[in-house]
């Protein structure tokens, strides 16, 4: 077979489980077998594709990703792979994505029980049922793996996949599943957190002071007490801690509860805590007793605070807005001091060092921003009282759904005829082609003219309303004294901006903004 092929190798479930048992690697067999169905079909294979991680997504399948794009653009005239079930088996919509990249491109599925041509239309109906068929199955397998957790954890086995701080994973004896036994080194950190914590630290007078989460940080560090993962400690990961029910000898199961949603038309992943999740004894050694527990969840429910408490007004007209460009995190406000008469925005990371500016200055930058935005634009734009143009692609979407309809119609008759004898065999599957071909042909019309309508309403939206809402911030923002309603305000036209400065200022040079700040607009740039 002449052209280009390649091939994709992934795990299944099922091959680790197998692997667990000593079956062999399951990718090297793979690749030996499909090795030699190429040699067979006189294939030249010149990129082998090797998943490594494993995925639910086919955003997070990077191998995957990459033989997508190069399917889409035509590079490869098959594809070799073990399974059809081994392109997607996750959400529905990335099955579709799959289907199209190879249906579209004409790219071949090469399996050692079947060759998928998309050209074909009885290949193609298969593949899709192929696919259909593994999604169900993942379910499936996927329901039974959850009702096993939920069942094993309710048995009091450990089911995290790593363990918490002061544990190691154990497998239990003559049992399946896992527990946890103690590192004593690491149980001793977490007996320290829990004591400065509860009882503070000792003063010179004997007297103890208590300490948050942020000082035990420090205090951490300063002893050069390293975390699992990071370098140094974060007050979350603190208070995460003080929060595990896991160190009084108990397990809990459903506590981070994952929601999926839709952003900007990605799917994320979305943690909430669950405060119905199952809590119940464990099979391992408690470290911190009950007692010495709930006091710290006392102090954790008295020490928690909100962004803005009810008794007090907003102060920050930058809230929620800037975040640190070297390490992520969202800039905070630091009140006026007899050193620095006015409020600056500061990295609330004690480790990072980017530097602070006022933050007078930083809405100075703001503003000329959202002018020189505003230039890009035709400042002077007639209100379109009637949007002819939306309505003519509305009325021709109307029309091209209605033309789907009828041809879906005609597609249905075709096996109607069939049945009654009006059509044989040979002109049942010419008719029944073409009316599927014309329904994918009108269907990508209707596409187009959605995308073409859709770009029409931003463009009217921009003009209509949000140069209007940029120009009445622009033109008001100076005569506002509310930080509460400054906020509003930018929140209504901008989305996000990060700041970074490298140099501090000189003495008398206060007003000198030498930091960067972007900018990222609610609608993007022209």
């Amino acid at each position: 077979m002449e052209g280009k092929y390649c091939i994709y190798l992934r795990k299944s479930r099922a091959d680790r489980d197998a692997e667990a048992h000593g079956e062999g690697e399951t990718l090297a067999r793979h690749e030996q077998i499909l090795a030699a169905l190429a040699h067979k079909l006189e294939i030249d294979i010149t990129t082998i594709y090797k998943e490594i991680v494993s995925g639910e997504t086919i955003s997070a399948r990077p191998e995957m990703m990459k033989l997508l794009n190069e399917v889409e653009s035509g590079t490869w005239n098959g594809v070799l792979v073990m399974e059809i079930e081994r392109l997607a088996r996750g959400a529905t919509i990335d099955q579709g994505i799959v289907a199209q990249a190879f249906q579209l491109s004409g790219t071949k599925i090469i399996t050692p029980s079947k060759t998928y041509d998309p050209n074909n239309e009885f290949d193609e109906e298969y593949f899709e049922f192929g696919l259909f068929m593994s999604r169900r199955e993942y379910k499936t397998i996927n329901r039974r793996i959850q009702r096993g957790r939920i069942a094993a954890a309710g048995e009091g086995r450990y089911i995290g996949s790593t363990a918490p701080l002061g544990y190691k994973r154990i497998k239990l004896q003559n049992d399946k599943g896992w527990s946890l036994a103690i590192i004593p080194e690491q149980a001793d950190i977490v007996r320290l957190i829990f004591d400065l914590y509860v009882n503070g630290t000792r003063n010179p007078d004997g007297s103890k002071t208590k300490i948050g989460s942020t000082k035990i940080c420090r205090l951490l560090d300063e002893r050069n007490i390293k975390p699992l993962a990071n370098d140094t400690w974060s007050p979350a990961s603190i208070r995460d801690i003080l929060r595990n029910p896991v160190y009084t000898g108990k397990i809990r199961w459903g506590y981070d509860k994952c929601q999926k949603i839709s952003q900007n038309g990605t799917i994320v992943t979305k943690r909430n805590r669950n405060k119905d999740c199952i809590i119940v004894n464990g099979l391992h050694e408690a470290i911190i007793d009950e007692e010495t527990f709930q006091k710290a969840q006392i102090l954790l429910q008295s020490n928690s605070k909100t962004s803005v408490p009810a008794s007090k007004k907003l102060q920050n007209p930058l809230a929620g807005l800037v975040y640190c460009k070297k390490c992520g995190h969202l800039m905070t406000r630091l009140a006026p001091t007899s050193k620095t008469p006015y409020a600056v925005l500061k990295c609330p990371n004690r480790y990072c060092d980017n530097i602070s500016a006022p933050i007078y200055l930083i809405e100075q930058k703001i503003i000329t921003f959202l002018k020189l935005w505003l230039n890009n634009y035709e400042l002077e734009v007639e209100q379109n009282e009637s949007p002819a143009t939306i309505i003519s692609y509305e009325s021709s979407c109307l029309a091209m759904e209605k033309e789907i309809e009828t041809l879906k119609k005609q597609l249905d008759k075709t096996f109607d005829l069939l049945e009654r004898g009006v059509y044989d065999e040979d002109t049942f599957f010419k008719r029944n082609s073409t009316i599927k071909a014309k329904i994918k042909e009108h269907r990508q019309s209707l596409e187009t003219l959605l995308e073409q309508k859709a770009m029409e309403e931003q463009a009217l939206f921009i003009e209509n309303n949000f140069i209007p809402t940029v120009r009445s911030v622009v033109s008001g923002y100076d005569t506002i004294d509310n930080a509460s309603m400054k906020n509003e305000l930018l929140k209504s036209v901008i989305s996000r901006m990060e700041y970074i400065k490298e140099t501090r200022n000189m003495r008398g040079k206060r007003d000198t903004d030498n930091f960067e700040l972007t900018i990222y607009p609610l609608i993007p740039h022209k």
